[in-house]
């Protein structure tokens, strides 16, 4: 929970690595993932590092690679499993699988060359048989034909090859055309296609020269006719006998290369992967720098302070693996350079911590929103879509998704909107959960109330008579009359109240005090986490001169409101409430400083209001000037008397010792950017706390009307709930005849289709977005700075694939 909540403390680490030993050493930190290697060659340009031509035999085996995979899923091959990890292949066994990959390619290539040649082959000799066949409906039997030219073309546009010929040949051509029955595959793009048999006869050789030109730029195939009926019997029976053959031989082909490409798919999973380590531990080496006598590579990596055991037995056994004399060792050392941000997380906790994530990566040791957001968001989006029913479905759709998440199918799709429910499915889950409970607390599902433990209110108490009922349309229960109020009802909202006239305005008042009082609570919340800020990072002036200030502020003016909210449910009961005064009208009062001639709502009340403002005035001043006039004396005071937490007292024997001693500092989480940059420029550090009151002294008021958007969500999913109900399923339900049986399934599948498609799918992506709103800006902006750099880890299993996102994996 600590790393959850503040991140792993981290520290910068030198690897002394043999050159022998080097690449296994990679290979083993990759399989970790414990460690992110900094570039000690910045100014190296890519093309001039050393191992640039093993990078380059790794991106040739890429392309062979993806050579495989393309003809593999031409061939509709499925992939083996995916279970296996080989590890990355020694540097000795590179040239082995280079050579076996130029040669499959190789192979494959003659292979898929000769089936094509052979496609083509037989793709023409079919073209030839059809025209035979065709053609004989243009020449007659006794006919002699001198000059004739017979084609088959795969044209579209009939009309204007038929007009290019007569403008050419100013009509000195006889046009004949038709249609074949089959569609023929096209070689080229492997589409069936729809083709044309023309016969043209032409007087003269120049004639015939321009139309041979015209053929070939309409891509016409043009074939011989036999001069005789026998000799044309002759070619149809020689025409069908090579084709046979070409069958034949066509077939033993497509076998063969299946079986090649069977072979060569059992292993290209494996080859895949060994590449891809291979060329990420060459890259990884490339930053790496040699030390003066060139046999001992030196890398410097951000590690997990926890981690650090670790690290060691992976550089051990990566010595081990490759024999060396010499091992391979790790040393910390200090630094002042700001560690990145890890924050572990597990499959709950991930999606959680992506949404933190997305308003930015937290700064190194700050206090991580993401344990909180677990409980507050899933709650802050159920209160703005409590339905009991609609959260039912969300229920069960992500437990669905967290029951099958292993499932291969739906991890692998490649739809961007599936993947996005299925990543955040943990939160779709306690999302569905969260809205059960407020649903219950609203008592409202479908728009509909459950009447679970008996109404608390009483009709019969109130006496009334058959008259009365029969000339009233509406009738007020007195909740003063004894009998009629028996006692509130046991969970949430008395189901009484979904027949009521003014249930409307009853729910208004309700979930708009409700909406107040959570954001109240949320806000102090987030001022009150500043506090773990500034004790880790030592500046505890903070806690004087920001934290009391900005919650005095807070709490005087709208945690008082939320008081008097609290105390007016409390103190006025059924018979005193038409006395009940006004709590908007007493809080704007109680800035004009006026309300002599109001009812009070309690005894002293003014005398109090008086004093809260004047706490709340005072403590924008102290937010403003505080820390600026504080930091400014603080560092003109310190070279007075020589006091930098000590450092000055030391005697300086050792740069060394005195650079170690603030580098852990630095690692313990104290900071002094505020102290040096205030006495660099006392300006800019004023500037920048003005800034920062005015933001919050106004962000108090617009955020505490922001969170209203609970109270008008809530309302607006239960009106459209309501809405959809009456206009679809009430009709249904009010046919009383057999026919409304039948009539009710349709109604129930629109209604069913309706309330999927906009109450839970658009009115949940809009509570999403505004329950991320006021994580966001509310919350977060209370103590969360975000300014922070992930921590990216050396991880195989983390390393993109050019296969994936082509789909070819």
């Amino acid at each position: 929970m600590s790393s959850l909540l503040r991140g792993e403390e981290m520290c910068l680490a030198q690897l002394f690595l043999q050159s022998g030993s080097a690449y296994d050493c990679i290979s083993e930190l990759g399989e970790l993932g414990l460690v992110e290697f900094r570039d000690l060659n910045p100014s190296v340009t890519a093309f001039q590092r050393k191992h640039v031509n093993e990078i380059k035999k790794c991106e040739e085996m890429e392309r062979i690679l993806g050579y495989l995979l393309r003809e593999v899923k031409k061939a509709d091959i499925s992939l083996p499993e995916r279970d296996v990890n080989p590890v990355a292949p020694l540097p000795k066994h590179v040239m082995a699988i280079m050579e076996q990959l130029q040669r499959l390619e190789v192979e494959l290539g003659e292979v898929t060359r000769n089936k094509e040649k052979l496609q083509r082959n037989l793709l023409e000799l079919t073209e030839y048989t059809h025209m035979l066949r065709i053609t004989r409906k243009f020449v007659q039997r006794t006919a002699e034909v001198s000059v004739s030219l017979y084609m088959f073309s795969c044209l579209v546009k009939i009309e204007a090859f038929e007009r290019m010929l007569w403008r050419v040949c100013k009509g000195y051509t006889i046009l004949s055309y038709a249609e074949v029955e089959e569609y023929l595959e096209n070689p080229d793009t492997g589409e069936p296609t729809k083709c044309v048999v023309f016969l043209i006869s032409y007087w003269g050789d120049q004639i015939g020269q321009k139309v041979k030109k015209i053929c070939d730029c309409y891509h016409c195939h043009v074939y011989p006719y036999p001069s005789s009926n026998e000799e044309r019997n002759d070619v149809v029976e020689g025409l069908r006998t090579r084709i046979q053959d070409l069958h034949t031989v066509l077939n033993r082909t497509e076998d063969y290369l299946r079986q090649v490409l069977i072979k060569a798919s059992e292993s290209v999973y494996t080859w895949v992967i060994q590449v891809k380590k291979m060329k990420a531990i060459y890259y990884i080496l490339n930053l790496c720098s040699f030390d003066v006598t060139n046999k001992c590579l030196i890398a410097e990596v951000w590690c997990p302070v926890n981690d650090i055991p670790t690290l060691r037995r992976a550089l051990e056994e990566g010595s081990r693996k490759s024999g060396a004399t010499v091992p391979s060792f790790v040393n910390r050392i200090p630094t002042s350079d700001t560690p990145p941000t890890l924050i572990k997380t597990n499959k709950f906790t991930s999606g959680f911590q992506n949404i933190v994530d997305a308003y930015g990566v937290g700064s190194y040791r700050e206090v991580n929103p993401a344990p909180f957001t677990i409980i507050t968001f899933p709650f802050l989006f159920a209160v703005m879509f409590g339905d009991l029913g609609h959260g039912v479905i969300m229920a069960v759709f992500a437990a669905w998704m967290v029951l099958c998440e292993n499932n291969r199918k739906l991890k692998n799709t490649r739809n961007e909107i599936w993947n996005t429910f299925f990543e955040g499915r943990y939160i779709i889950l306690m999302m569905g959960l969260f809205s059960i409970y407020t649903g219950l607390i609203y008592n409202d599902c479908f728009s509909k109330s459950l009447n679970i433990f008996g109404s608390g209110w009483s009709v019969k108490a109130m006496g009334w008579t058959k008259e009365q009922w029969e000339n009233n349309r509406f009738l007020t229960l007195d909740p003063n009359v004894t009998g009629v109020f028996k006692g509130p009802y046991p969970l949430g909202i008395d189901p009484i109240w979904n027949l009521a006239s003014n249930r409307l305005t009853f729910l208004n008042s309700y979930k708009m005090k409700m909406s107040v009082i959570l954001g109240i609570i949320h806000m102090s919340f987030g001022v009150i986490l500043s506090t773990y800020n500034y004790l880790h990072f030592r500046k505890k002036y903070n806690l004087y001169l920001v934290f009391l200030p900005e919650l005095l502020f807070l709490l005087c003016l709208f945690g008082y409101l939320v008081f008097m909210i609290l105390y007016k449910w409390l103190a006025f009961s059924a018979k005193d409430s038409r006395h009940a005064p006004s709590i908007l009208i007493h809080f704007i009062n109680m800035f004009l400083m006026q309300g002599d001639g109001l009812q009070p709502l309690y005894p002293g009340q003014t005398g109090l209001q008086i004093f809260l403002v004047v706490i709340a005035v005072l403590s924008v001043p102290v937010l403003l000037l505080g820390k600026p006039v504080y930091l400014y004396w603080l560092h003109n005071g310190s070279h007075r008397l020589g006091l930098y937490r000590g450092y000055e007292r030391v005697r300086r024997n050792s740069e060394e010792e005195l650079y170690l001693m603030r580098a852990h500092d630095m690692e313990e989480g104290s900071s002094h950017s505020d102290l040096s940059s205030s006495g660099e420029n006392p300006t800019e550090e004023l500037l920048h706390q003005a800034i920062h009151t005015i933001e919050y002294c106004l962000g108090c008021v617009s955020n505490t009307a922001s969170y209203l958007r609970l109270w008008a969500l809530s309302l607006a999913h239960a009106q459209l709930s309501e809405v959809l109900w009456a206009m679809v399923m009430r009709v249904g339900l009010r046919m009383d005849s057999t026919l409304g049986v039948l009539f009710l399934v349709p109604v129930f599948g629109l209604f069913a289709v309706l309330t999927v498609s906009i109450l839970l799918v658009m009115e949940g992506l809009s509570a999403f977005l505004h329950a991320l709103r006021l994580h966001w800006v509310e919350f977060q902006n209370k103590f969360y700075g975000g300014t922070g750099v992930k921590f990216c880890p050396f991880a195989f299993s983390l390393l993109p694939s050019s296969f994936e996102h082509d789909g070819l994996l």
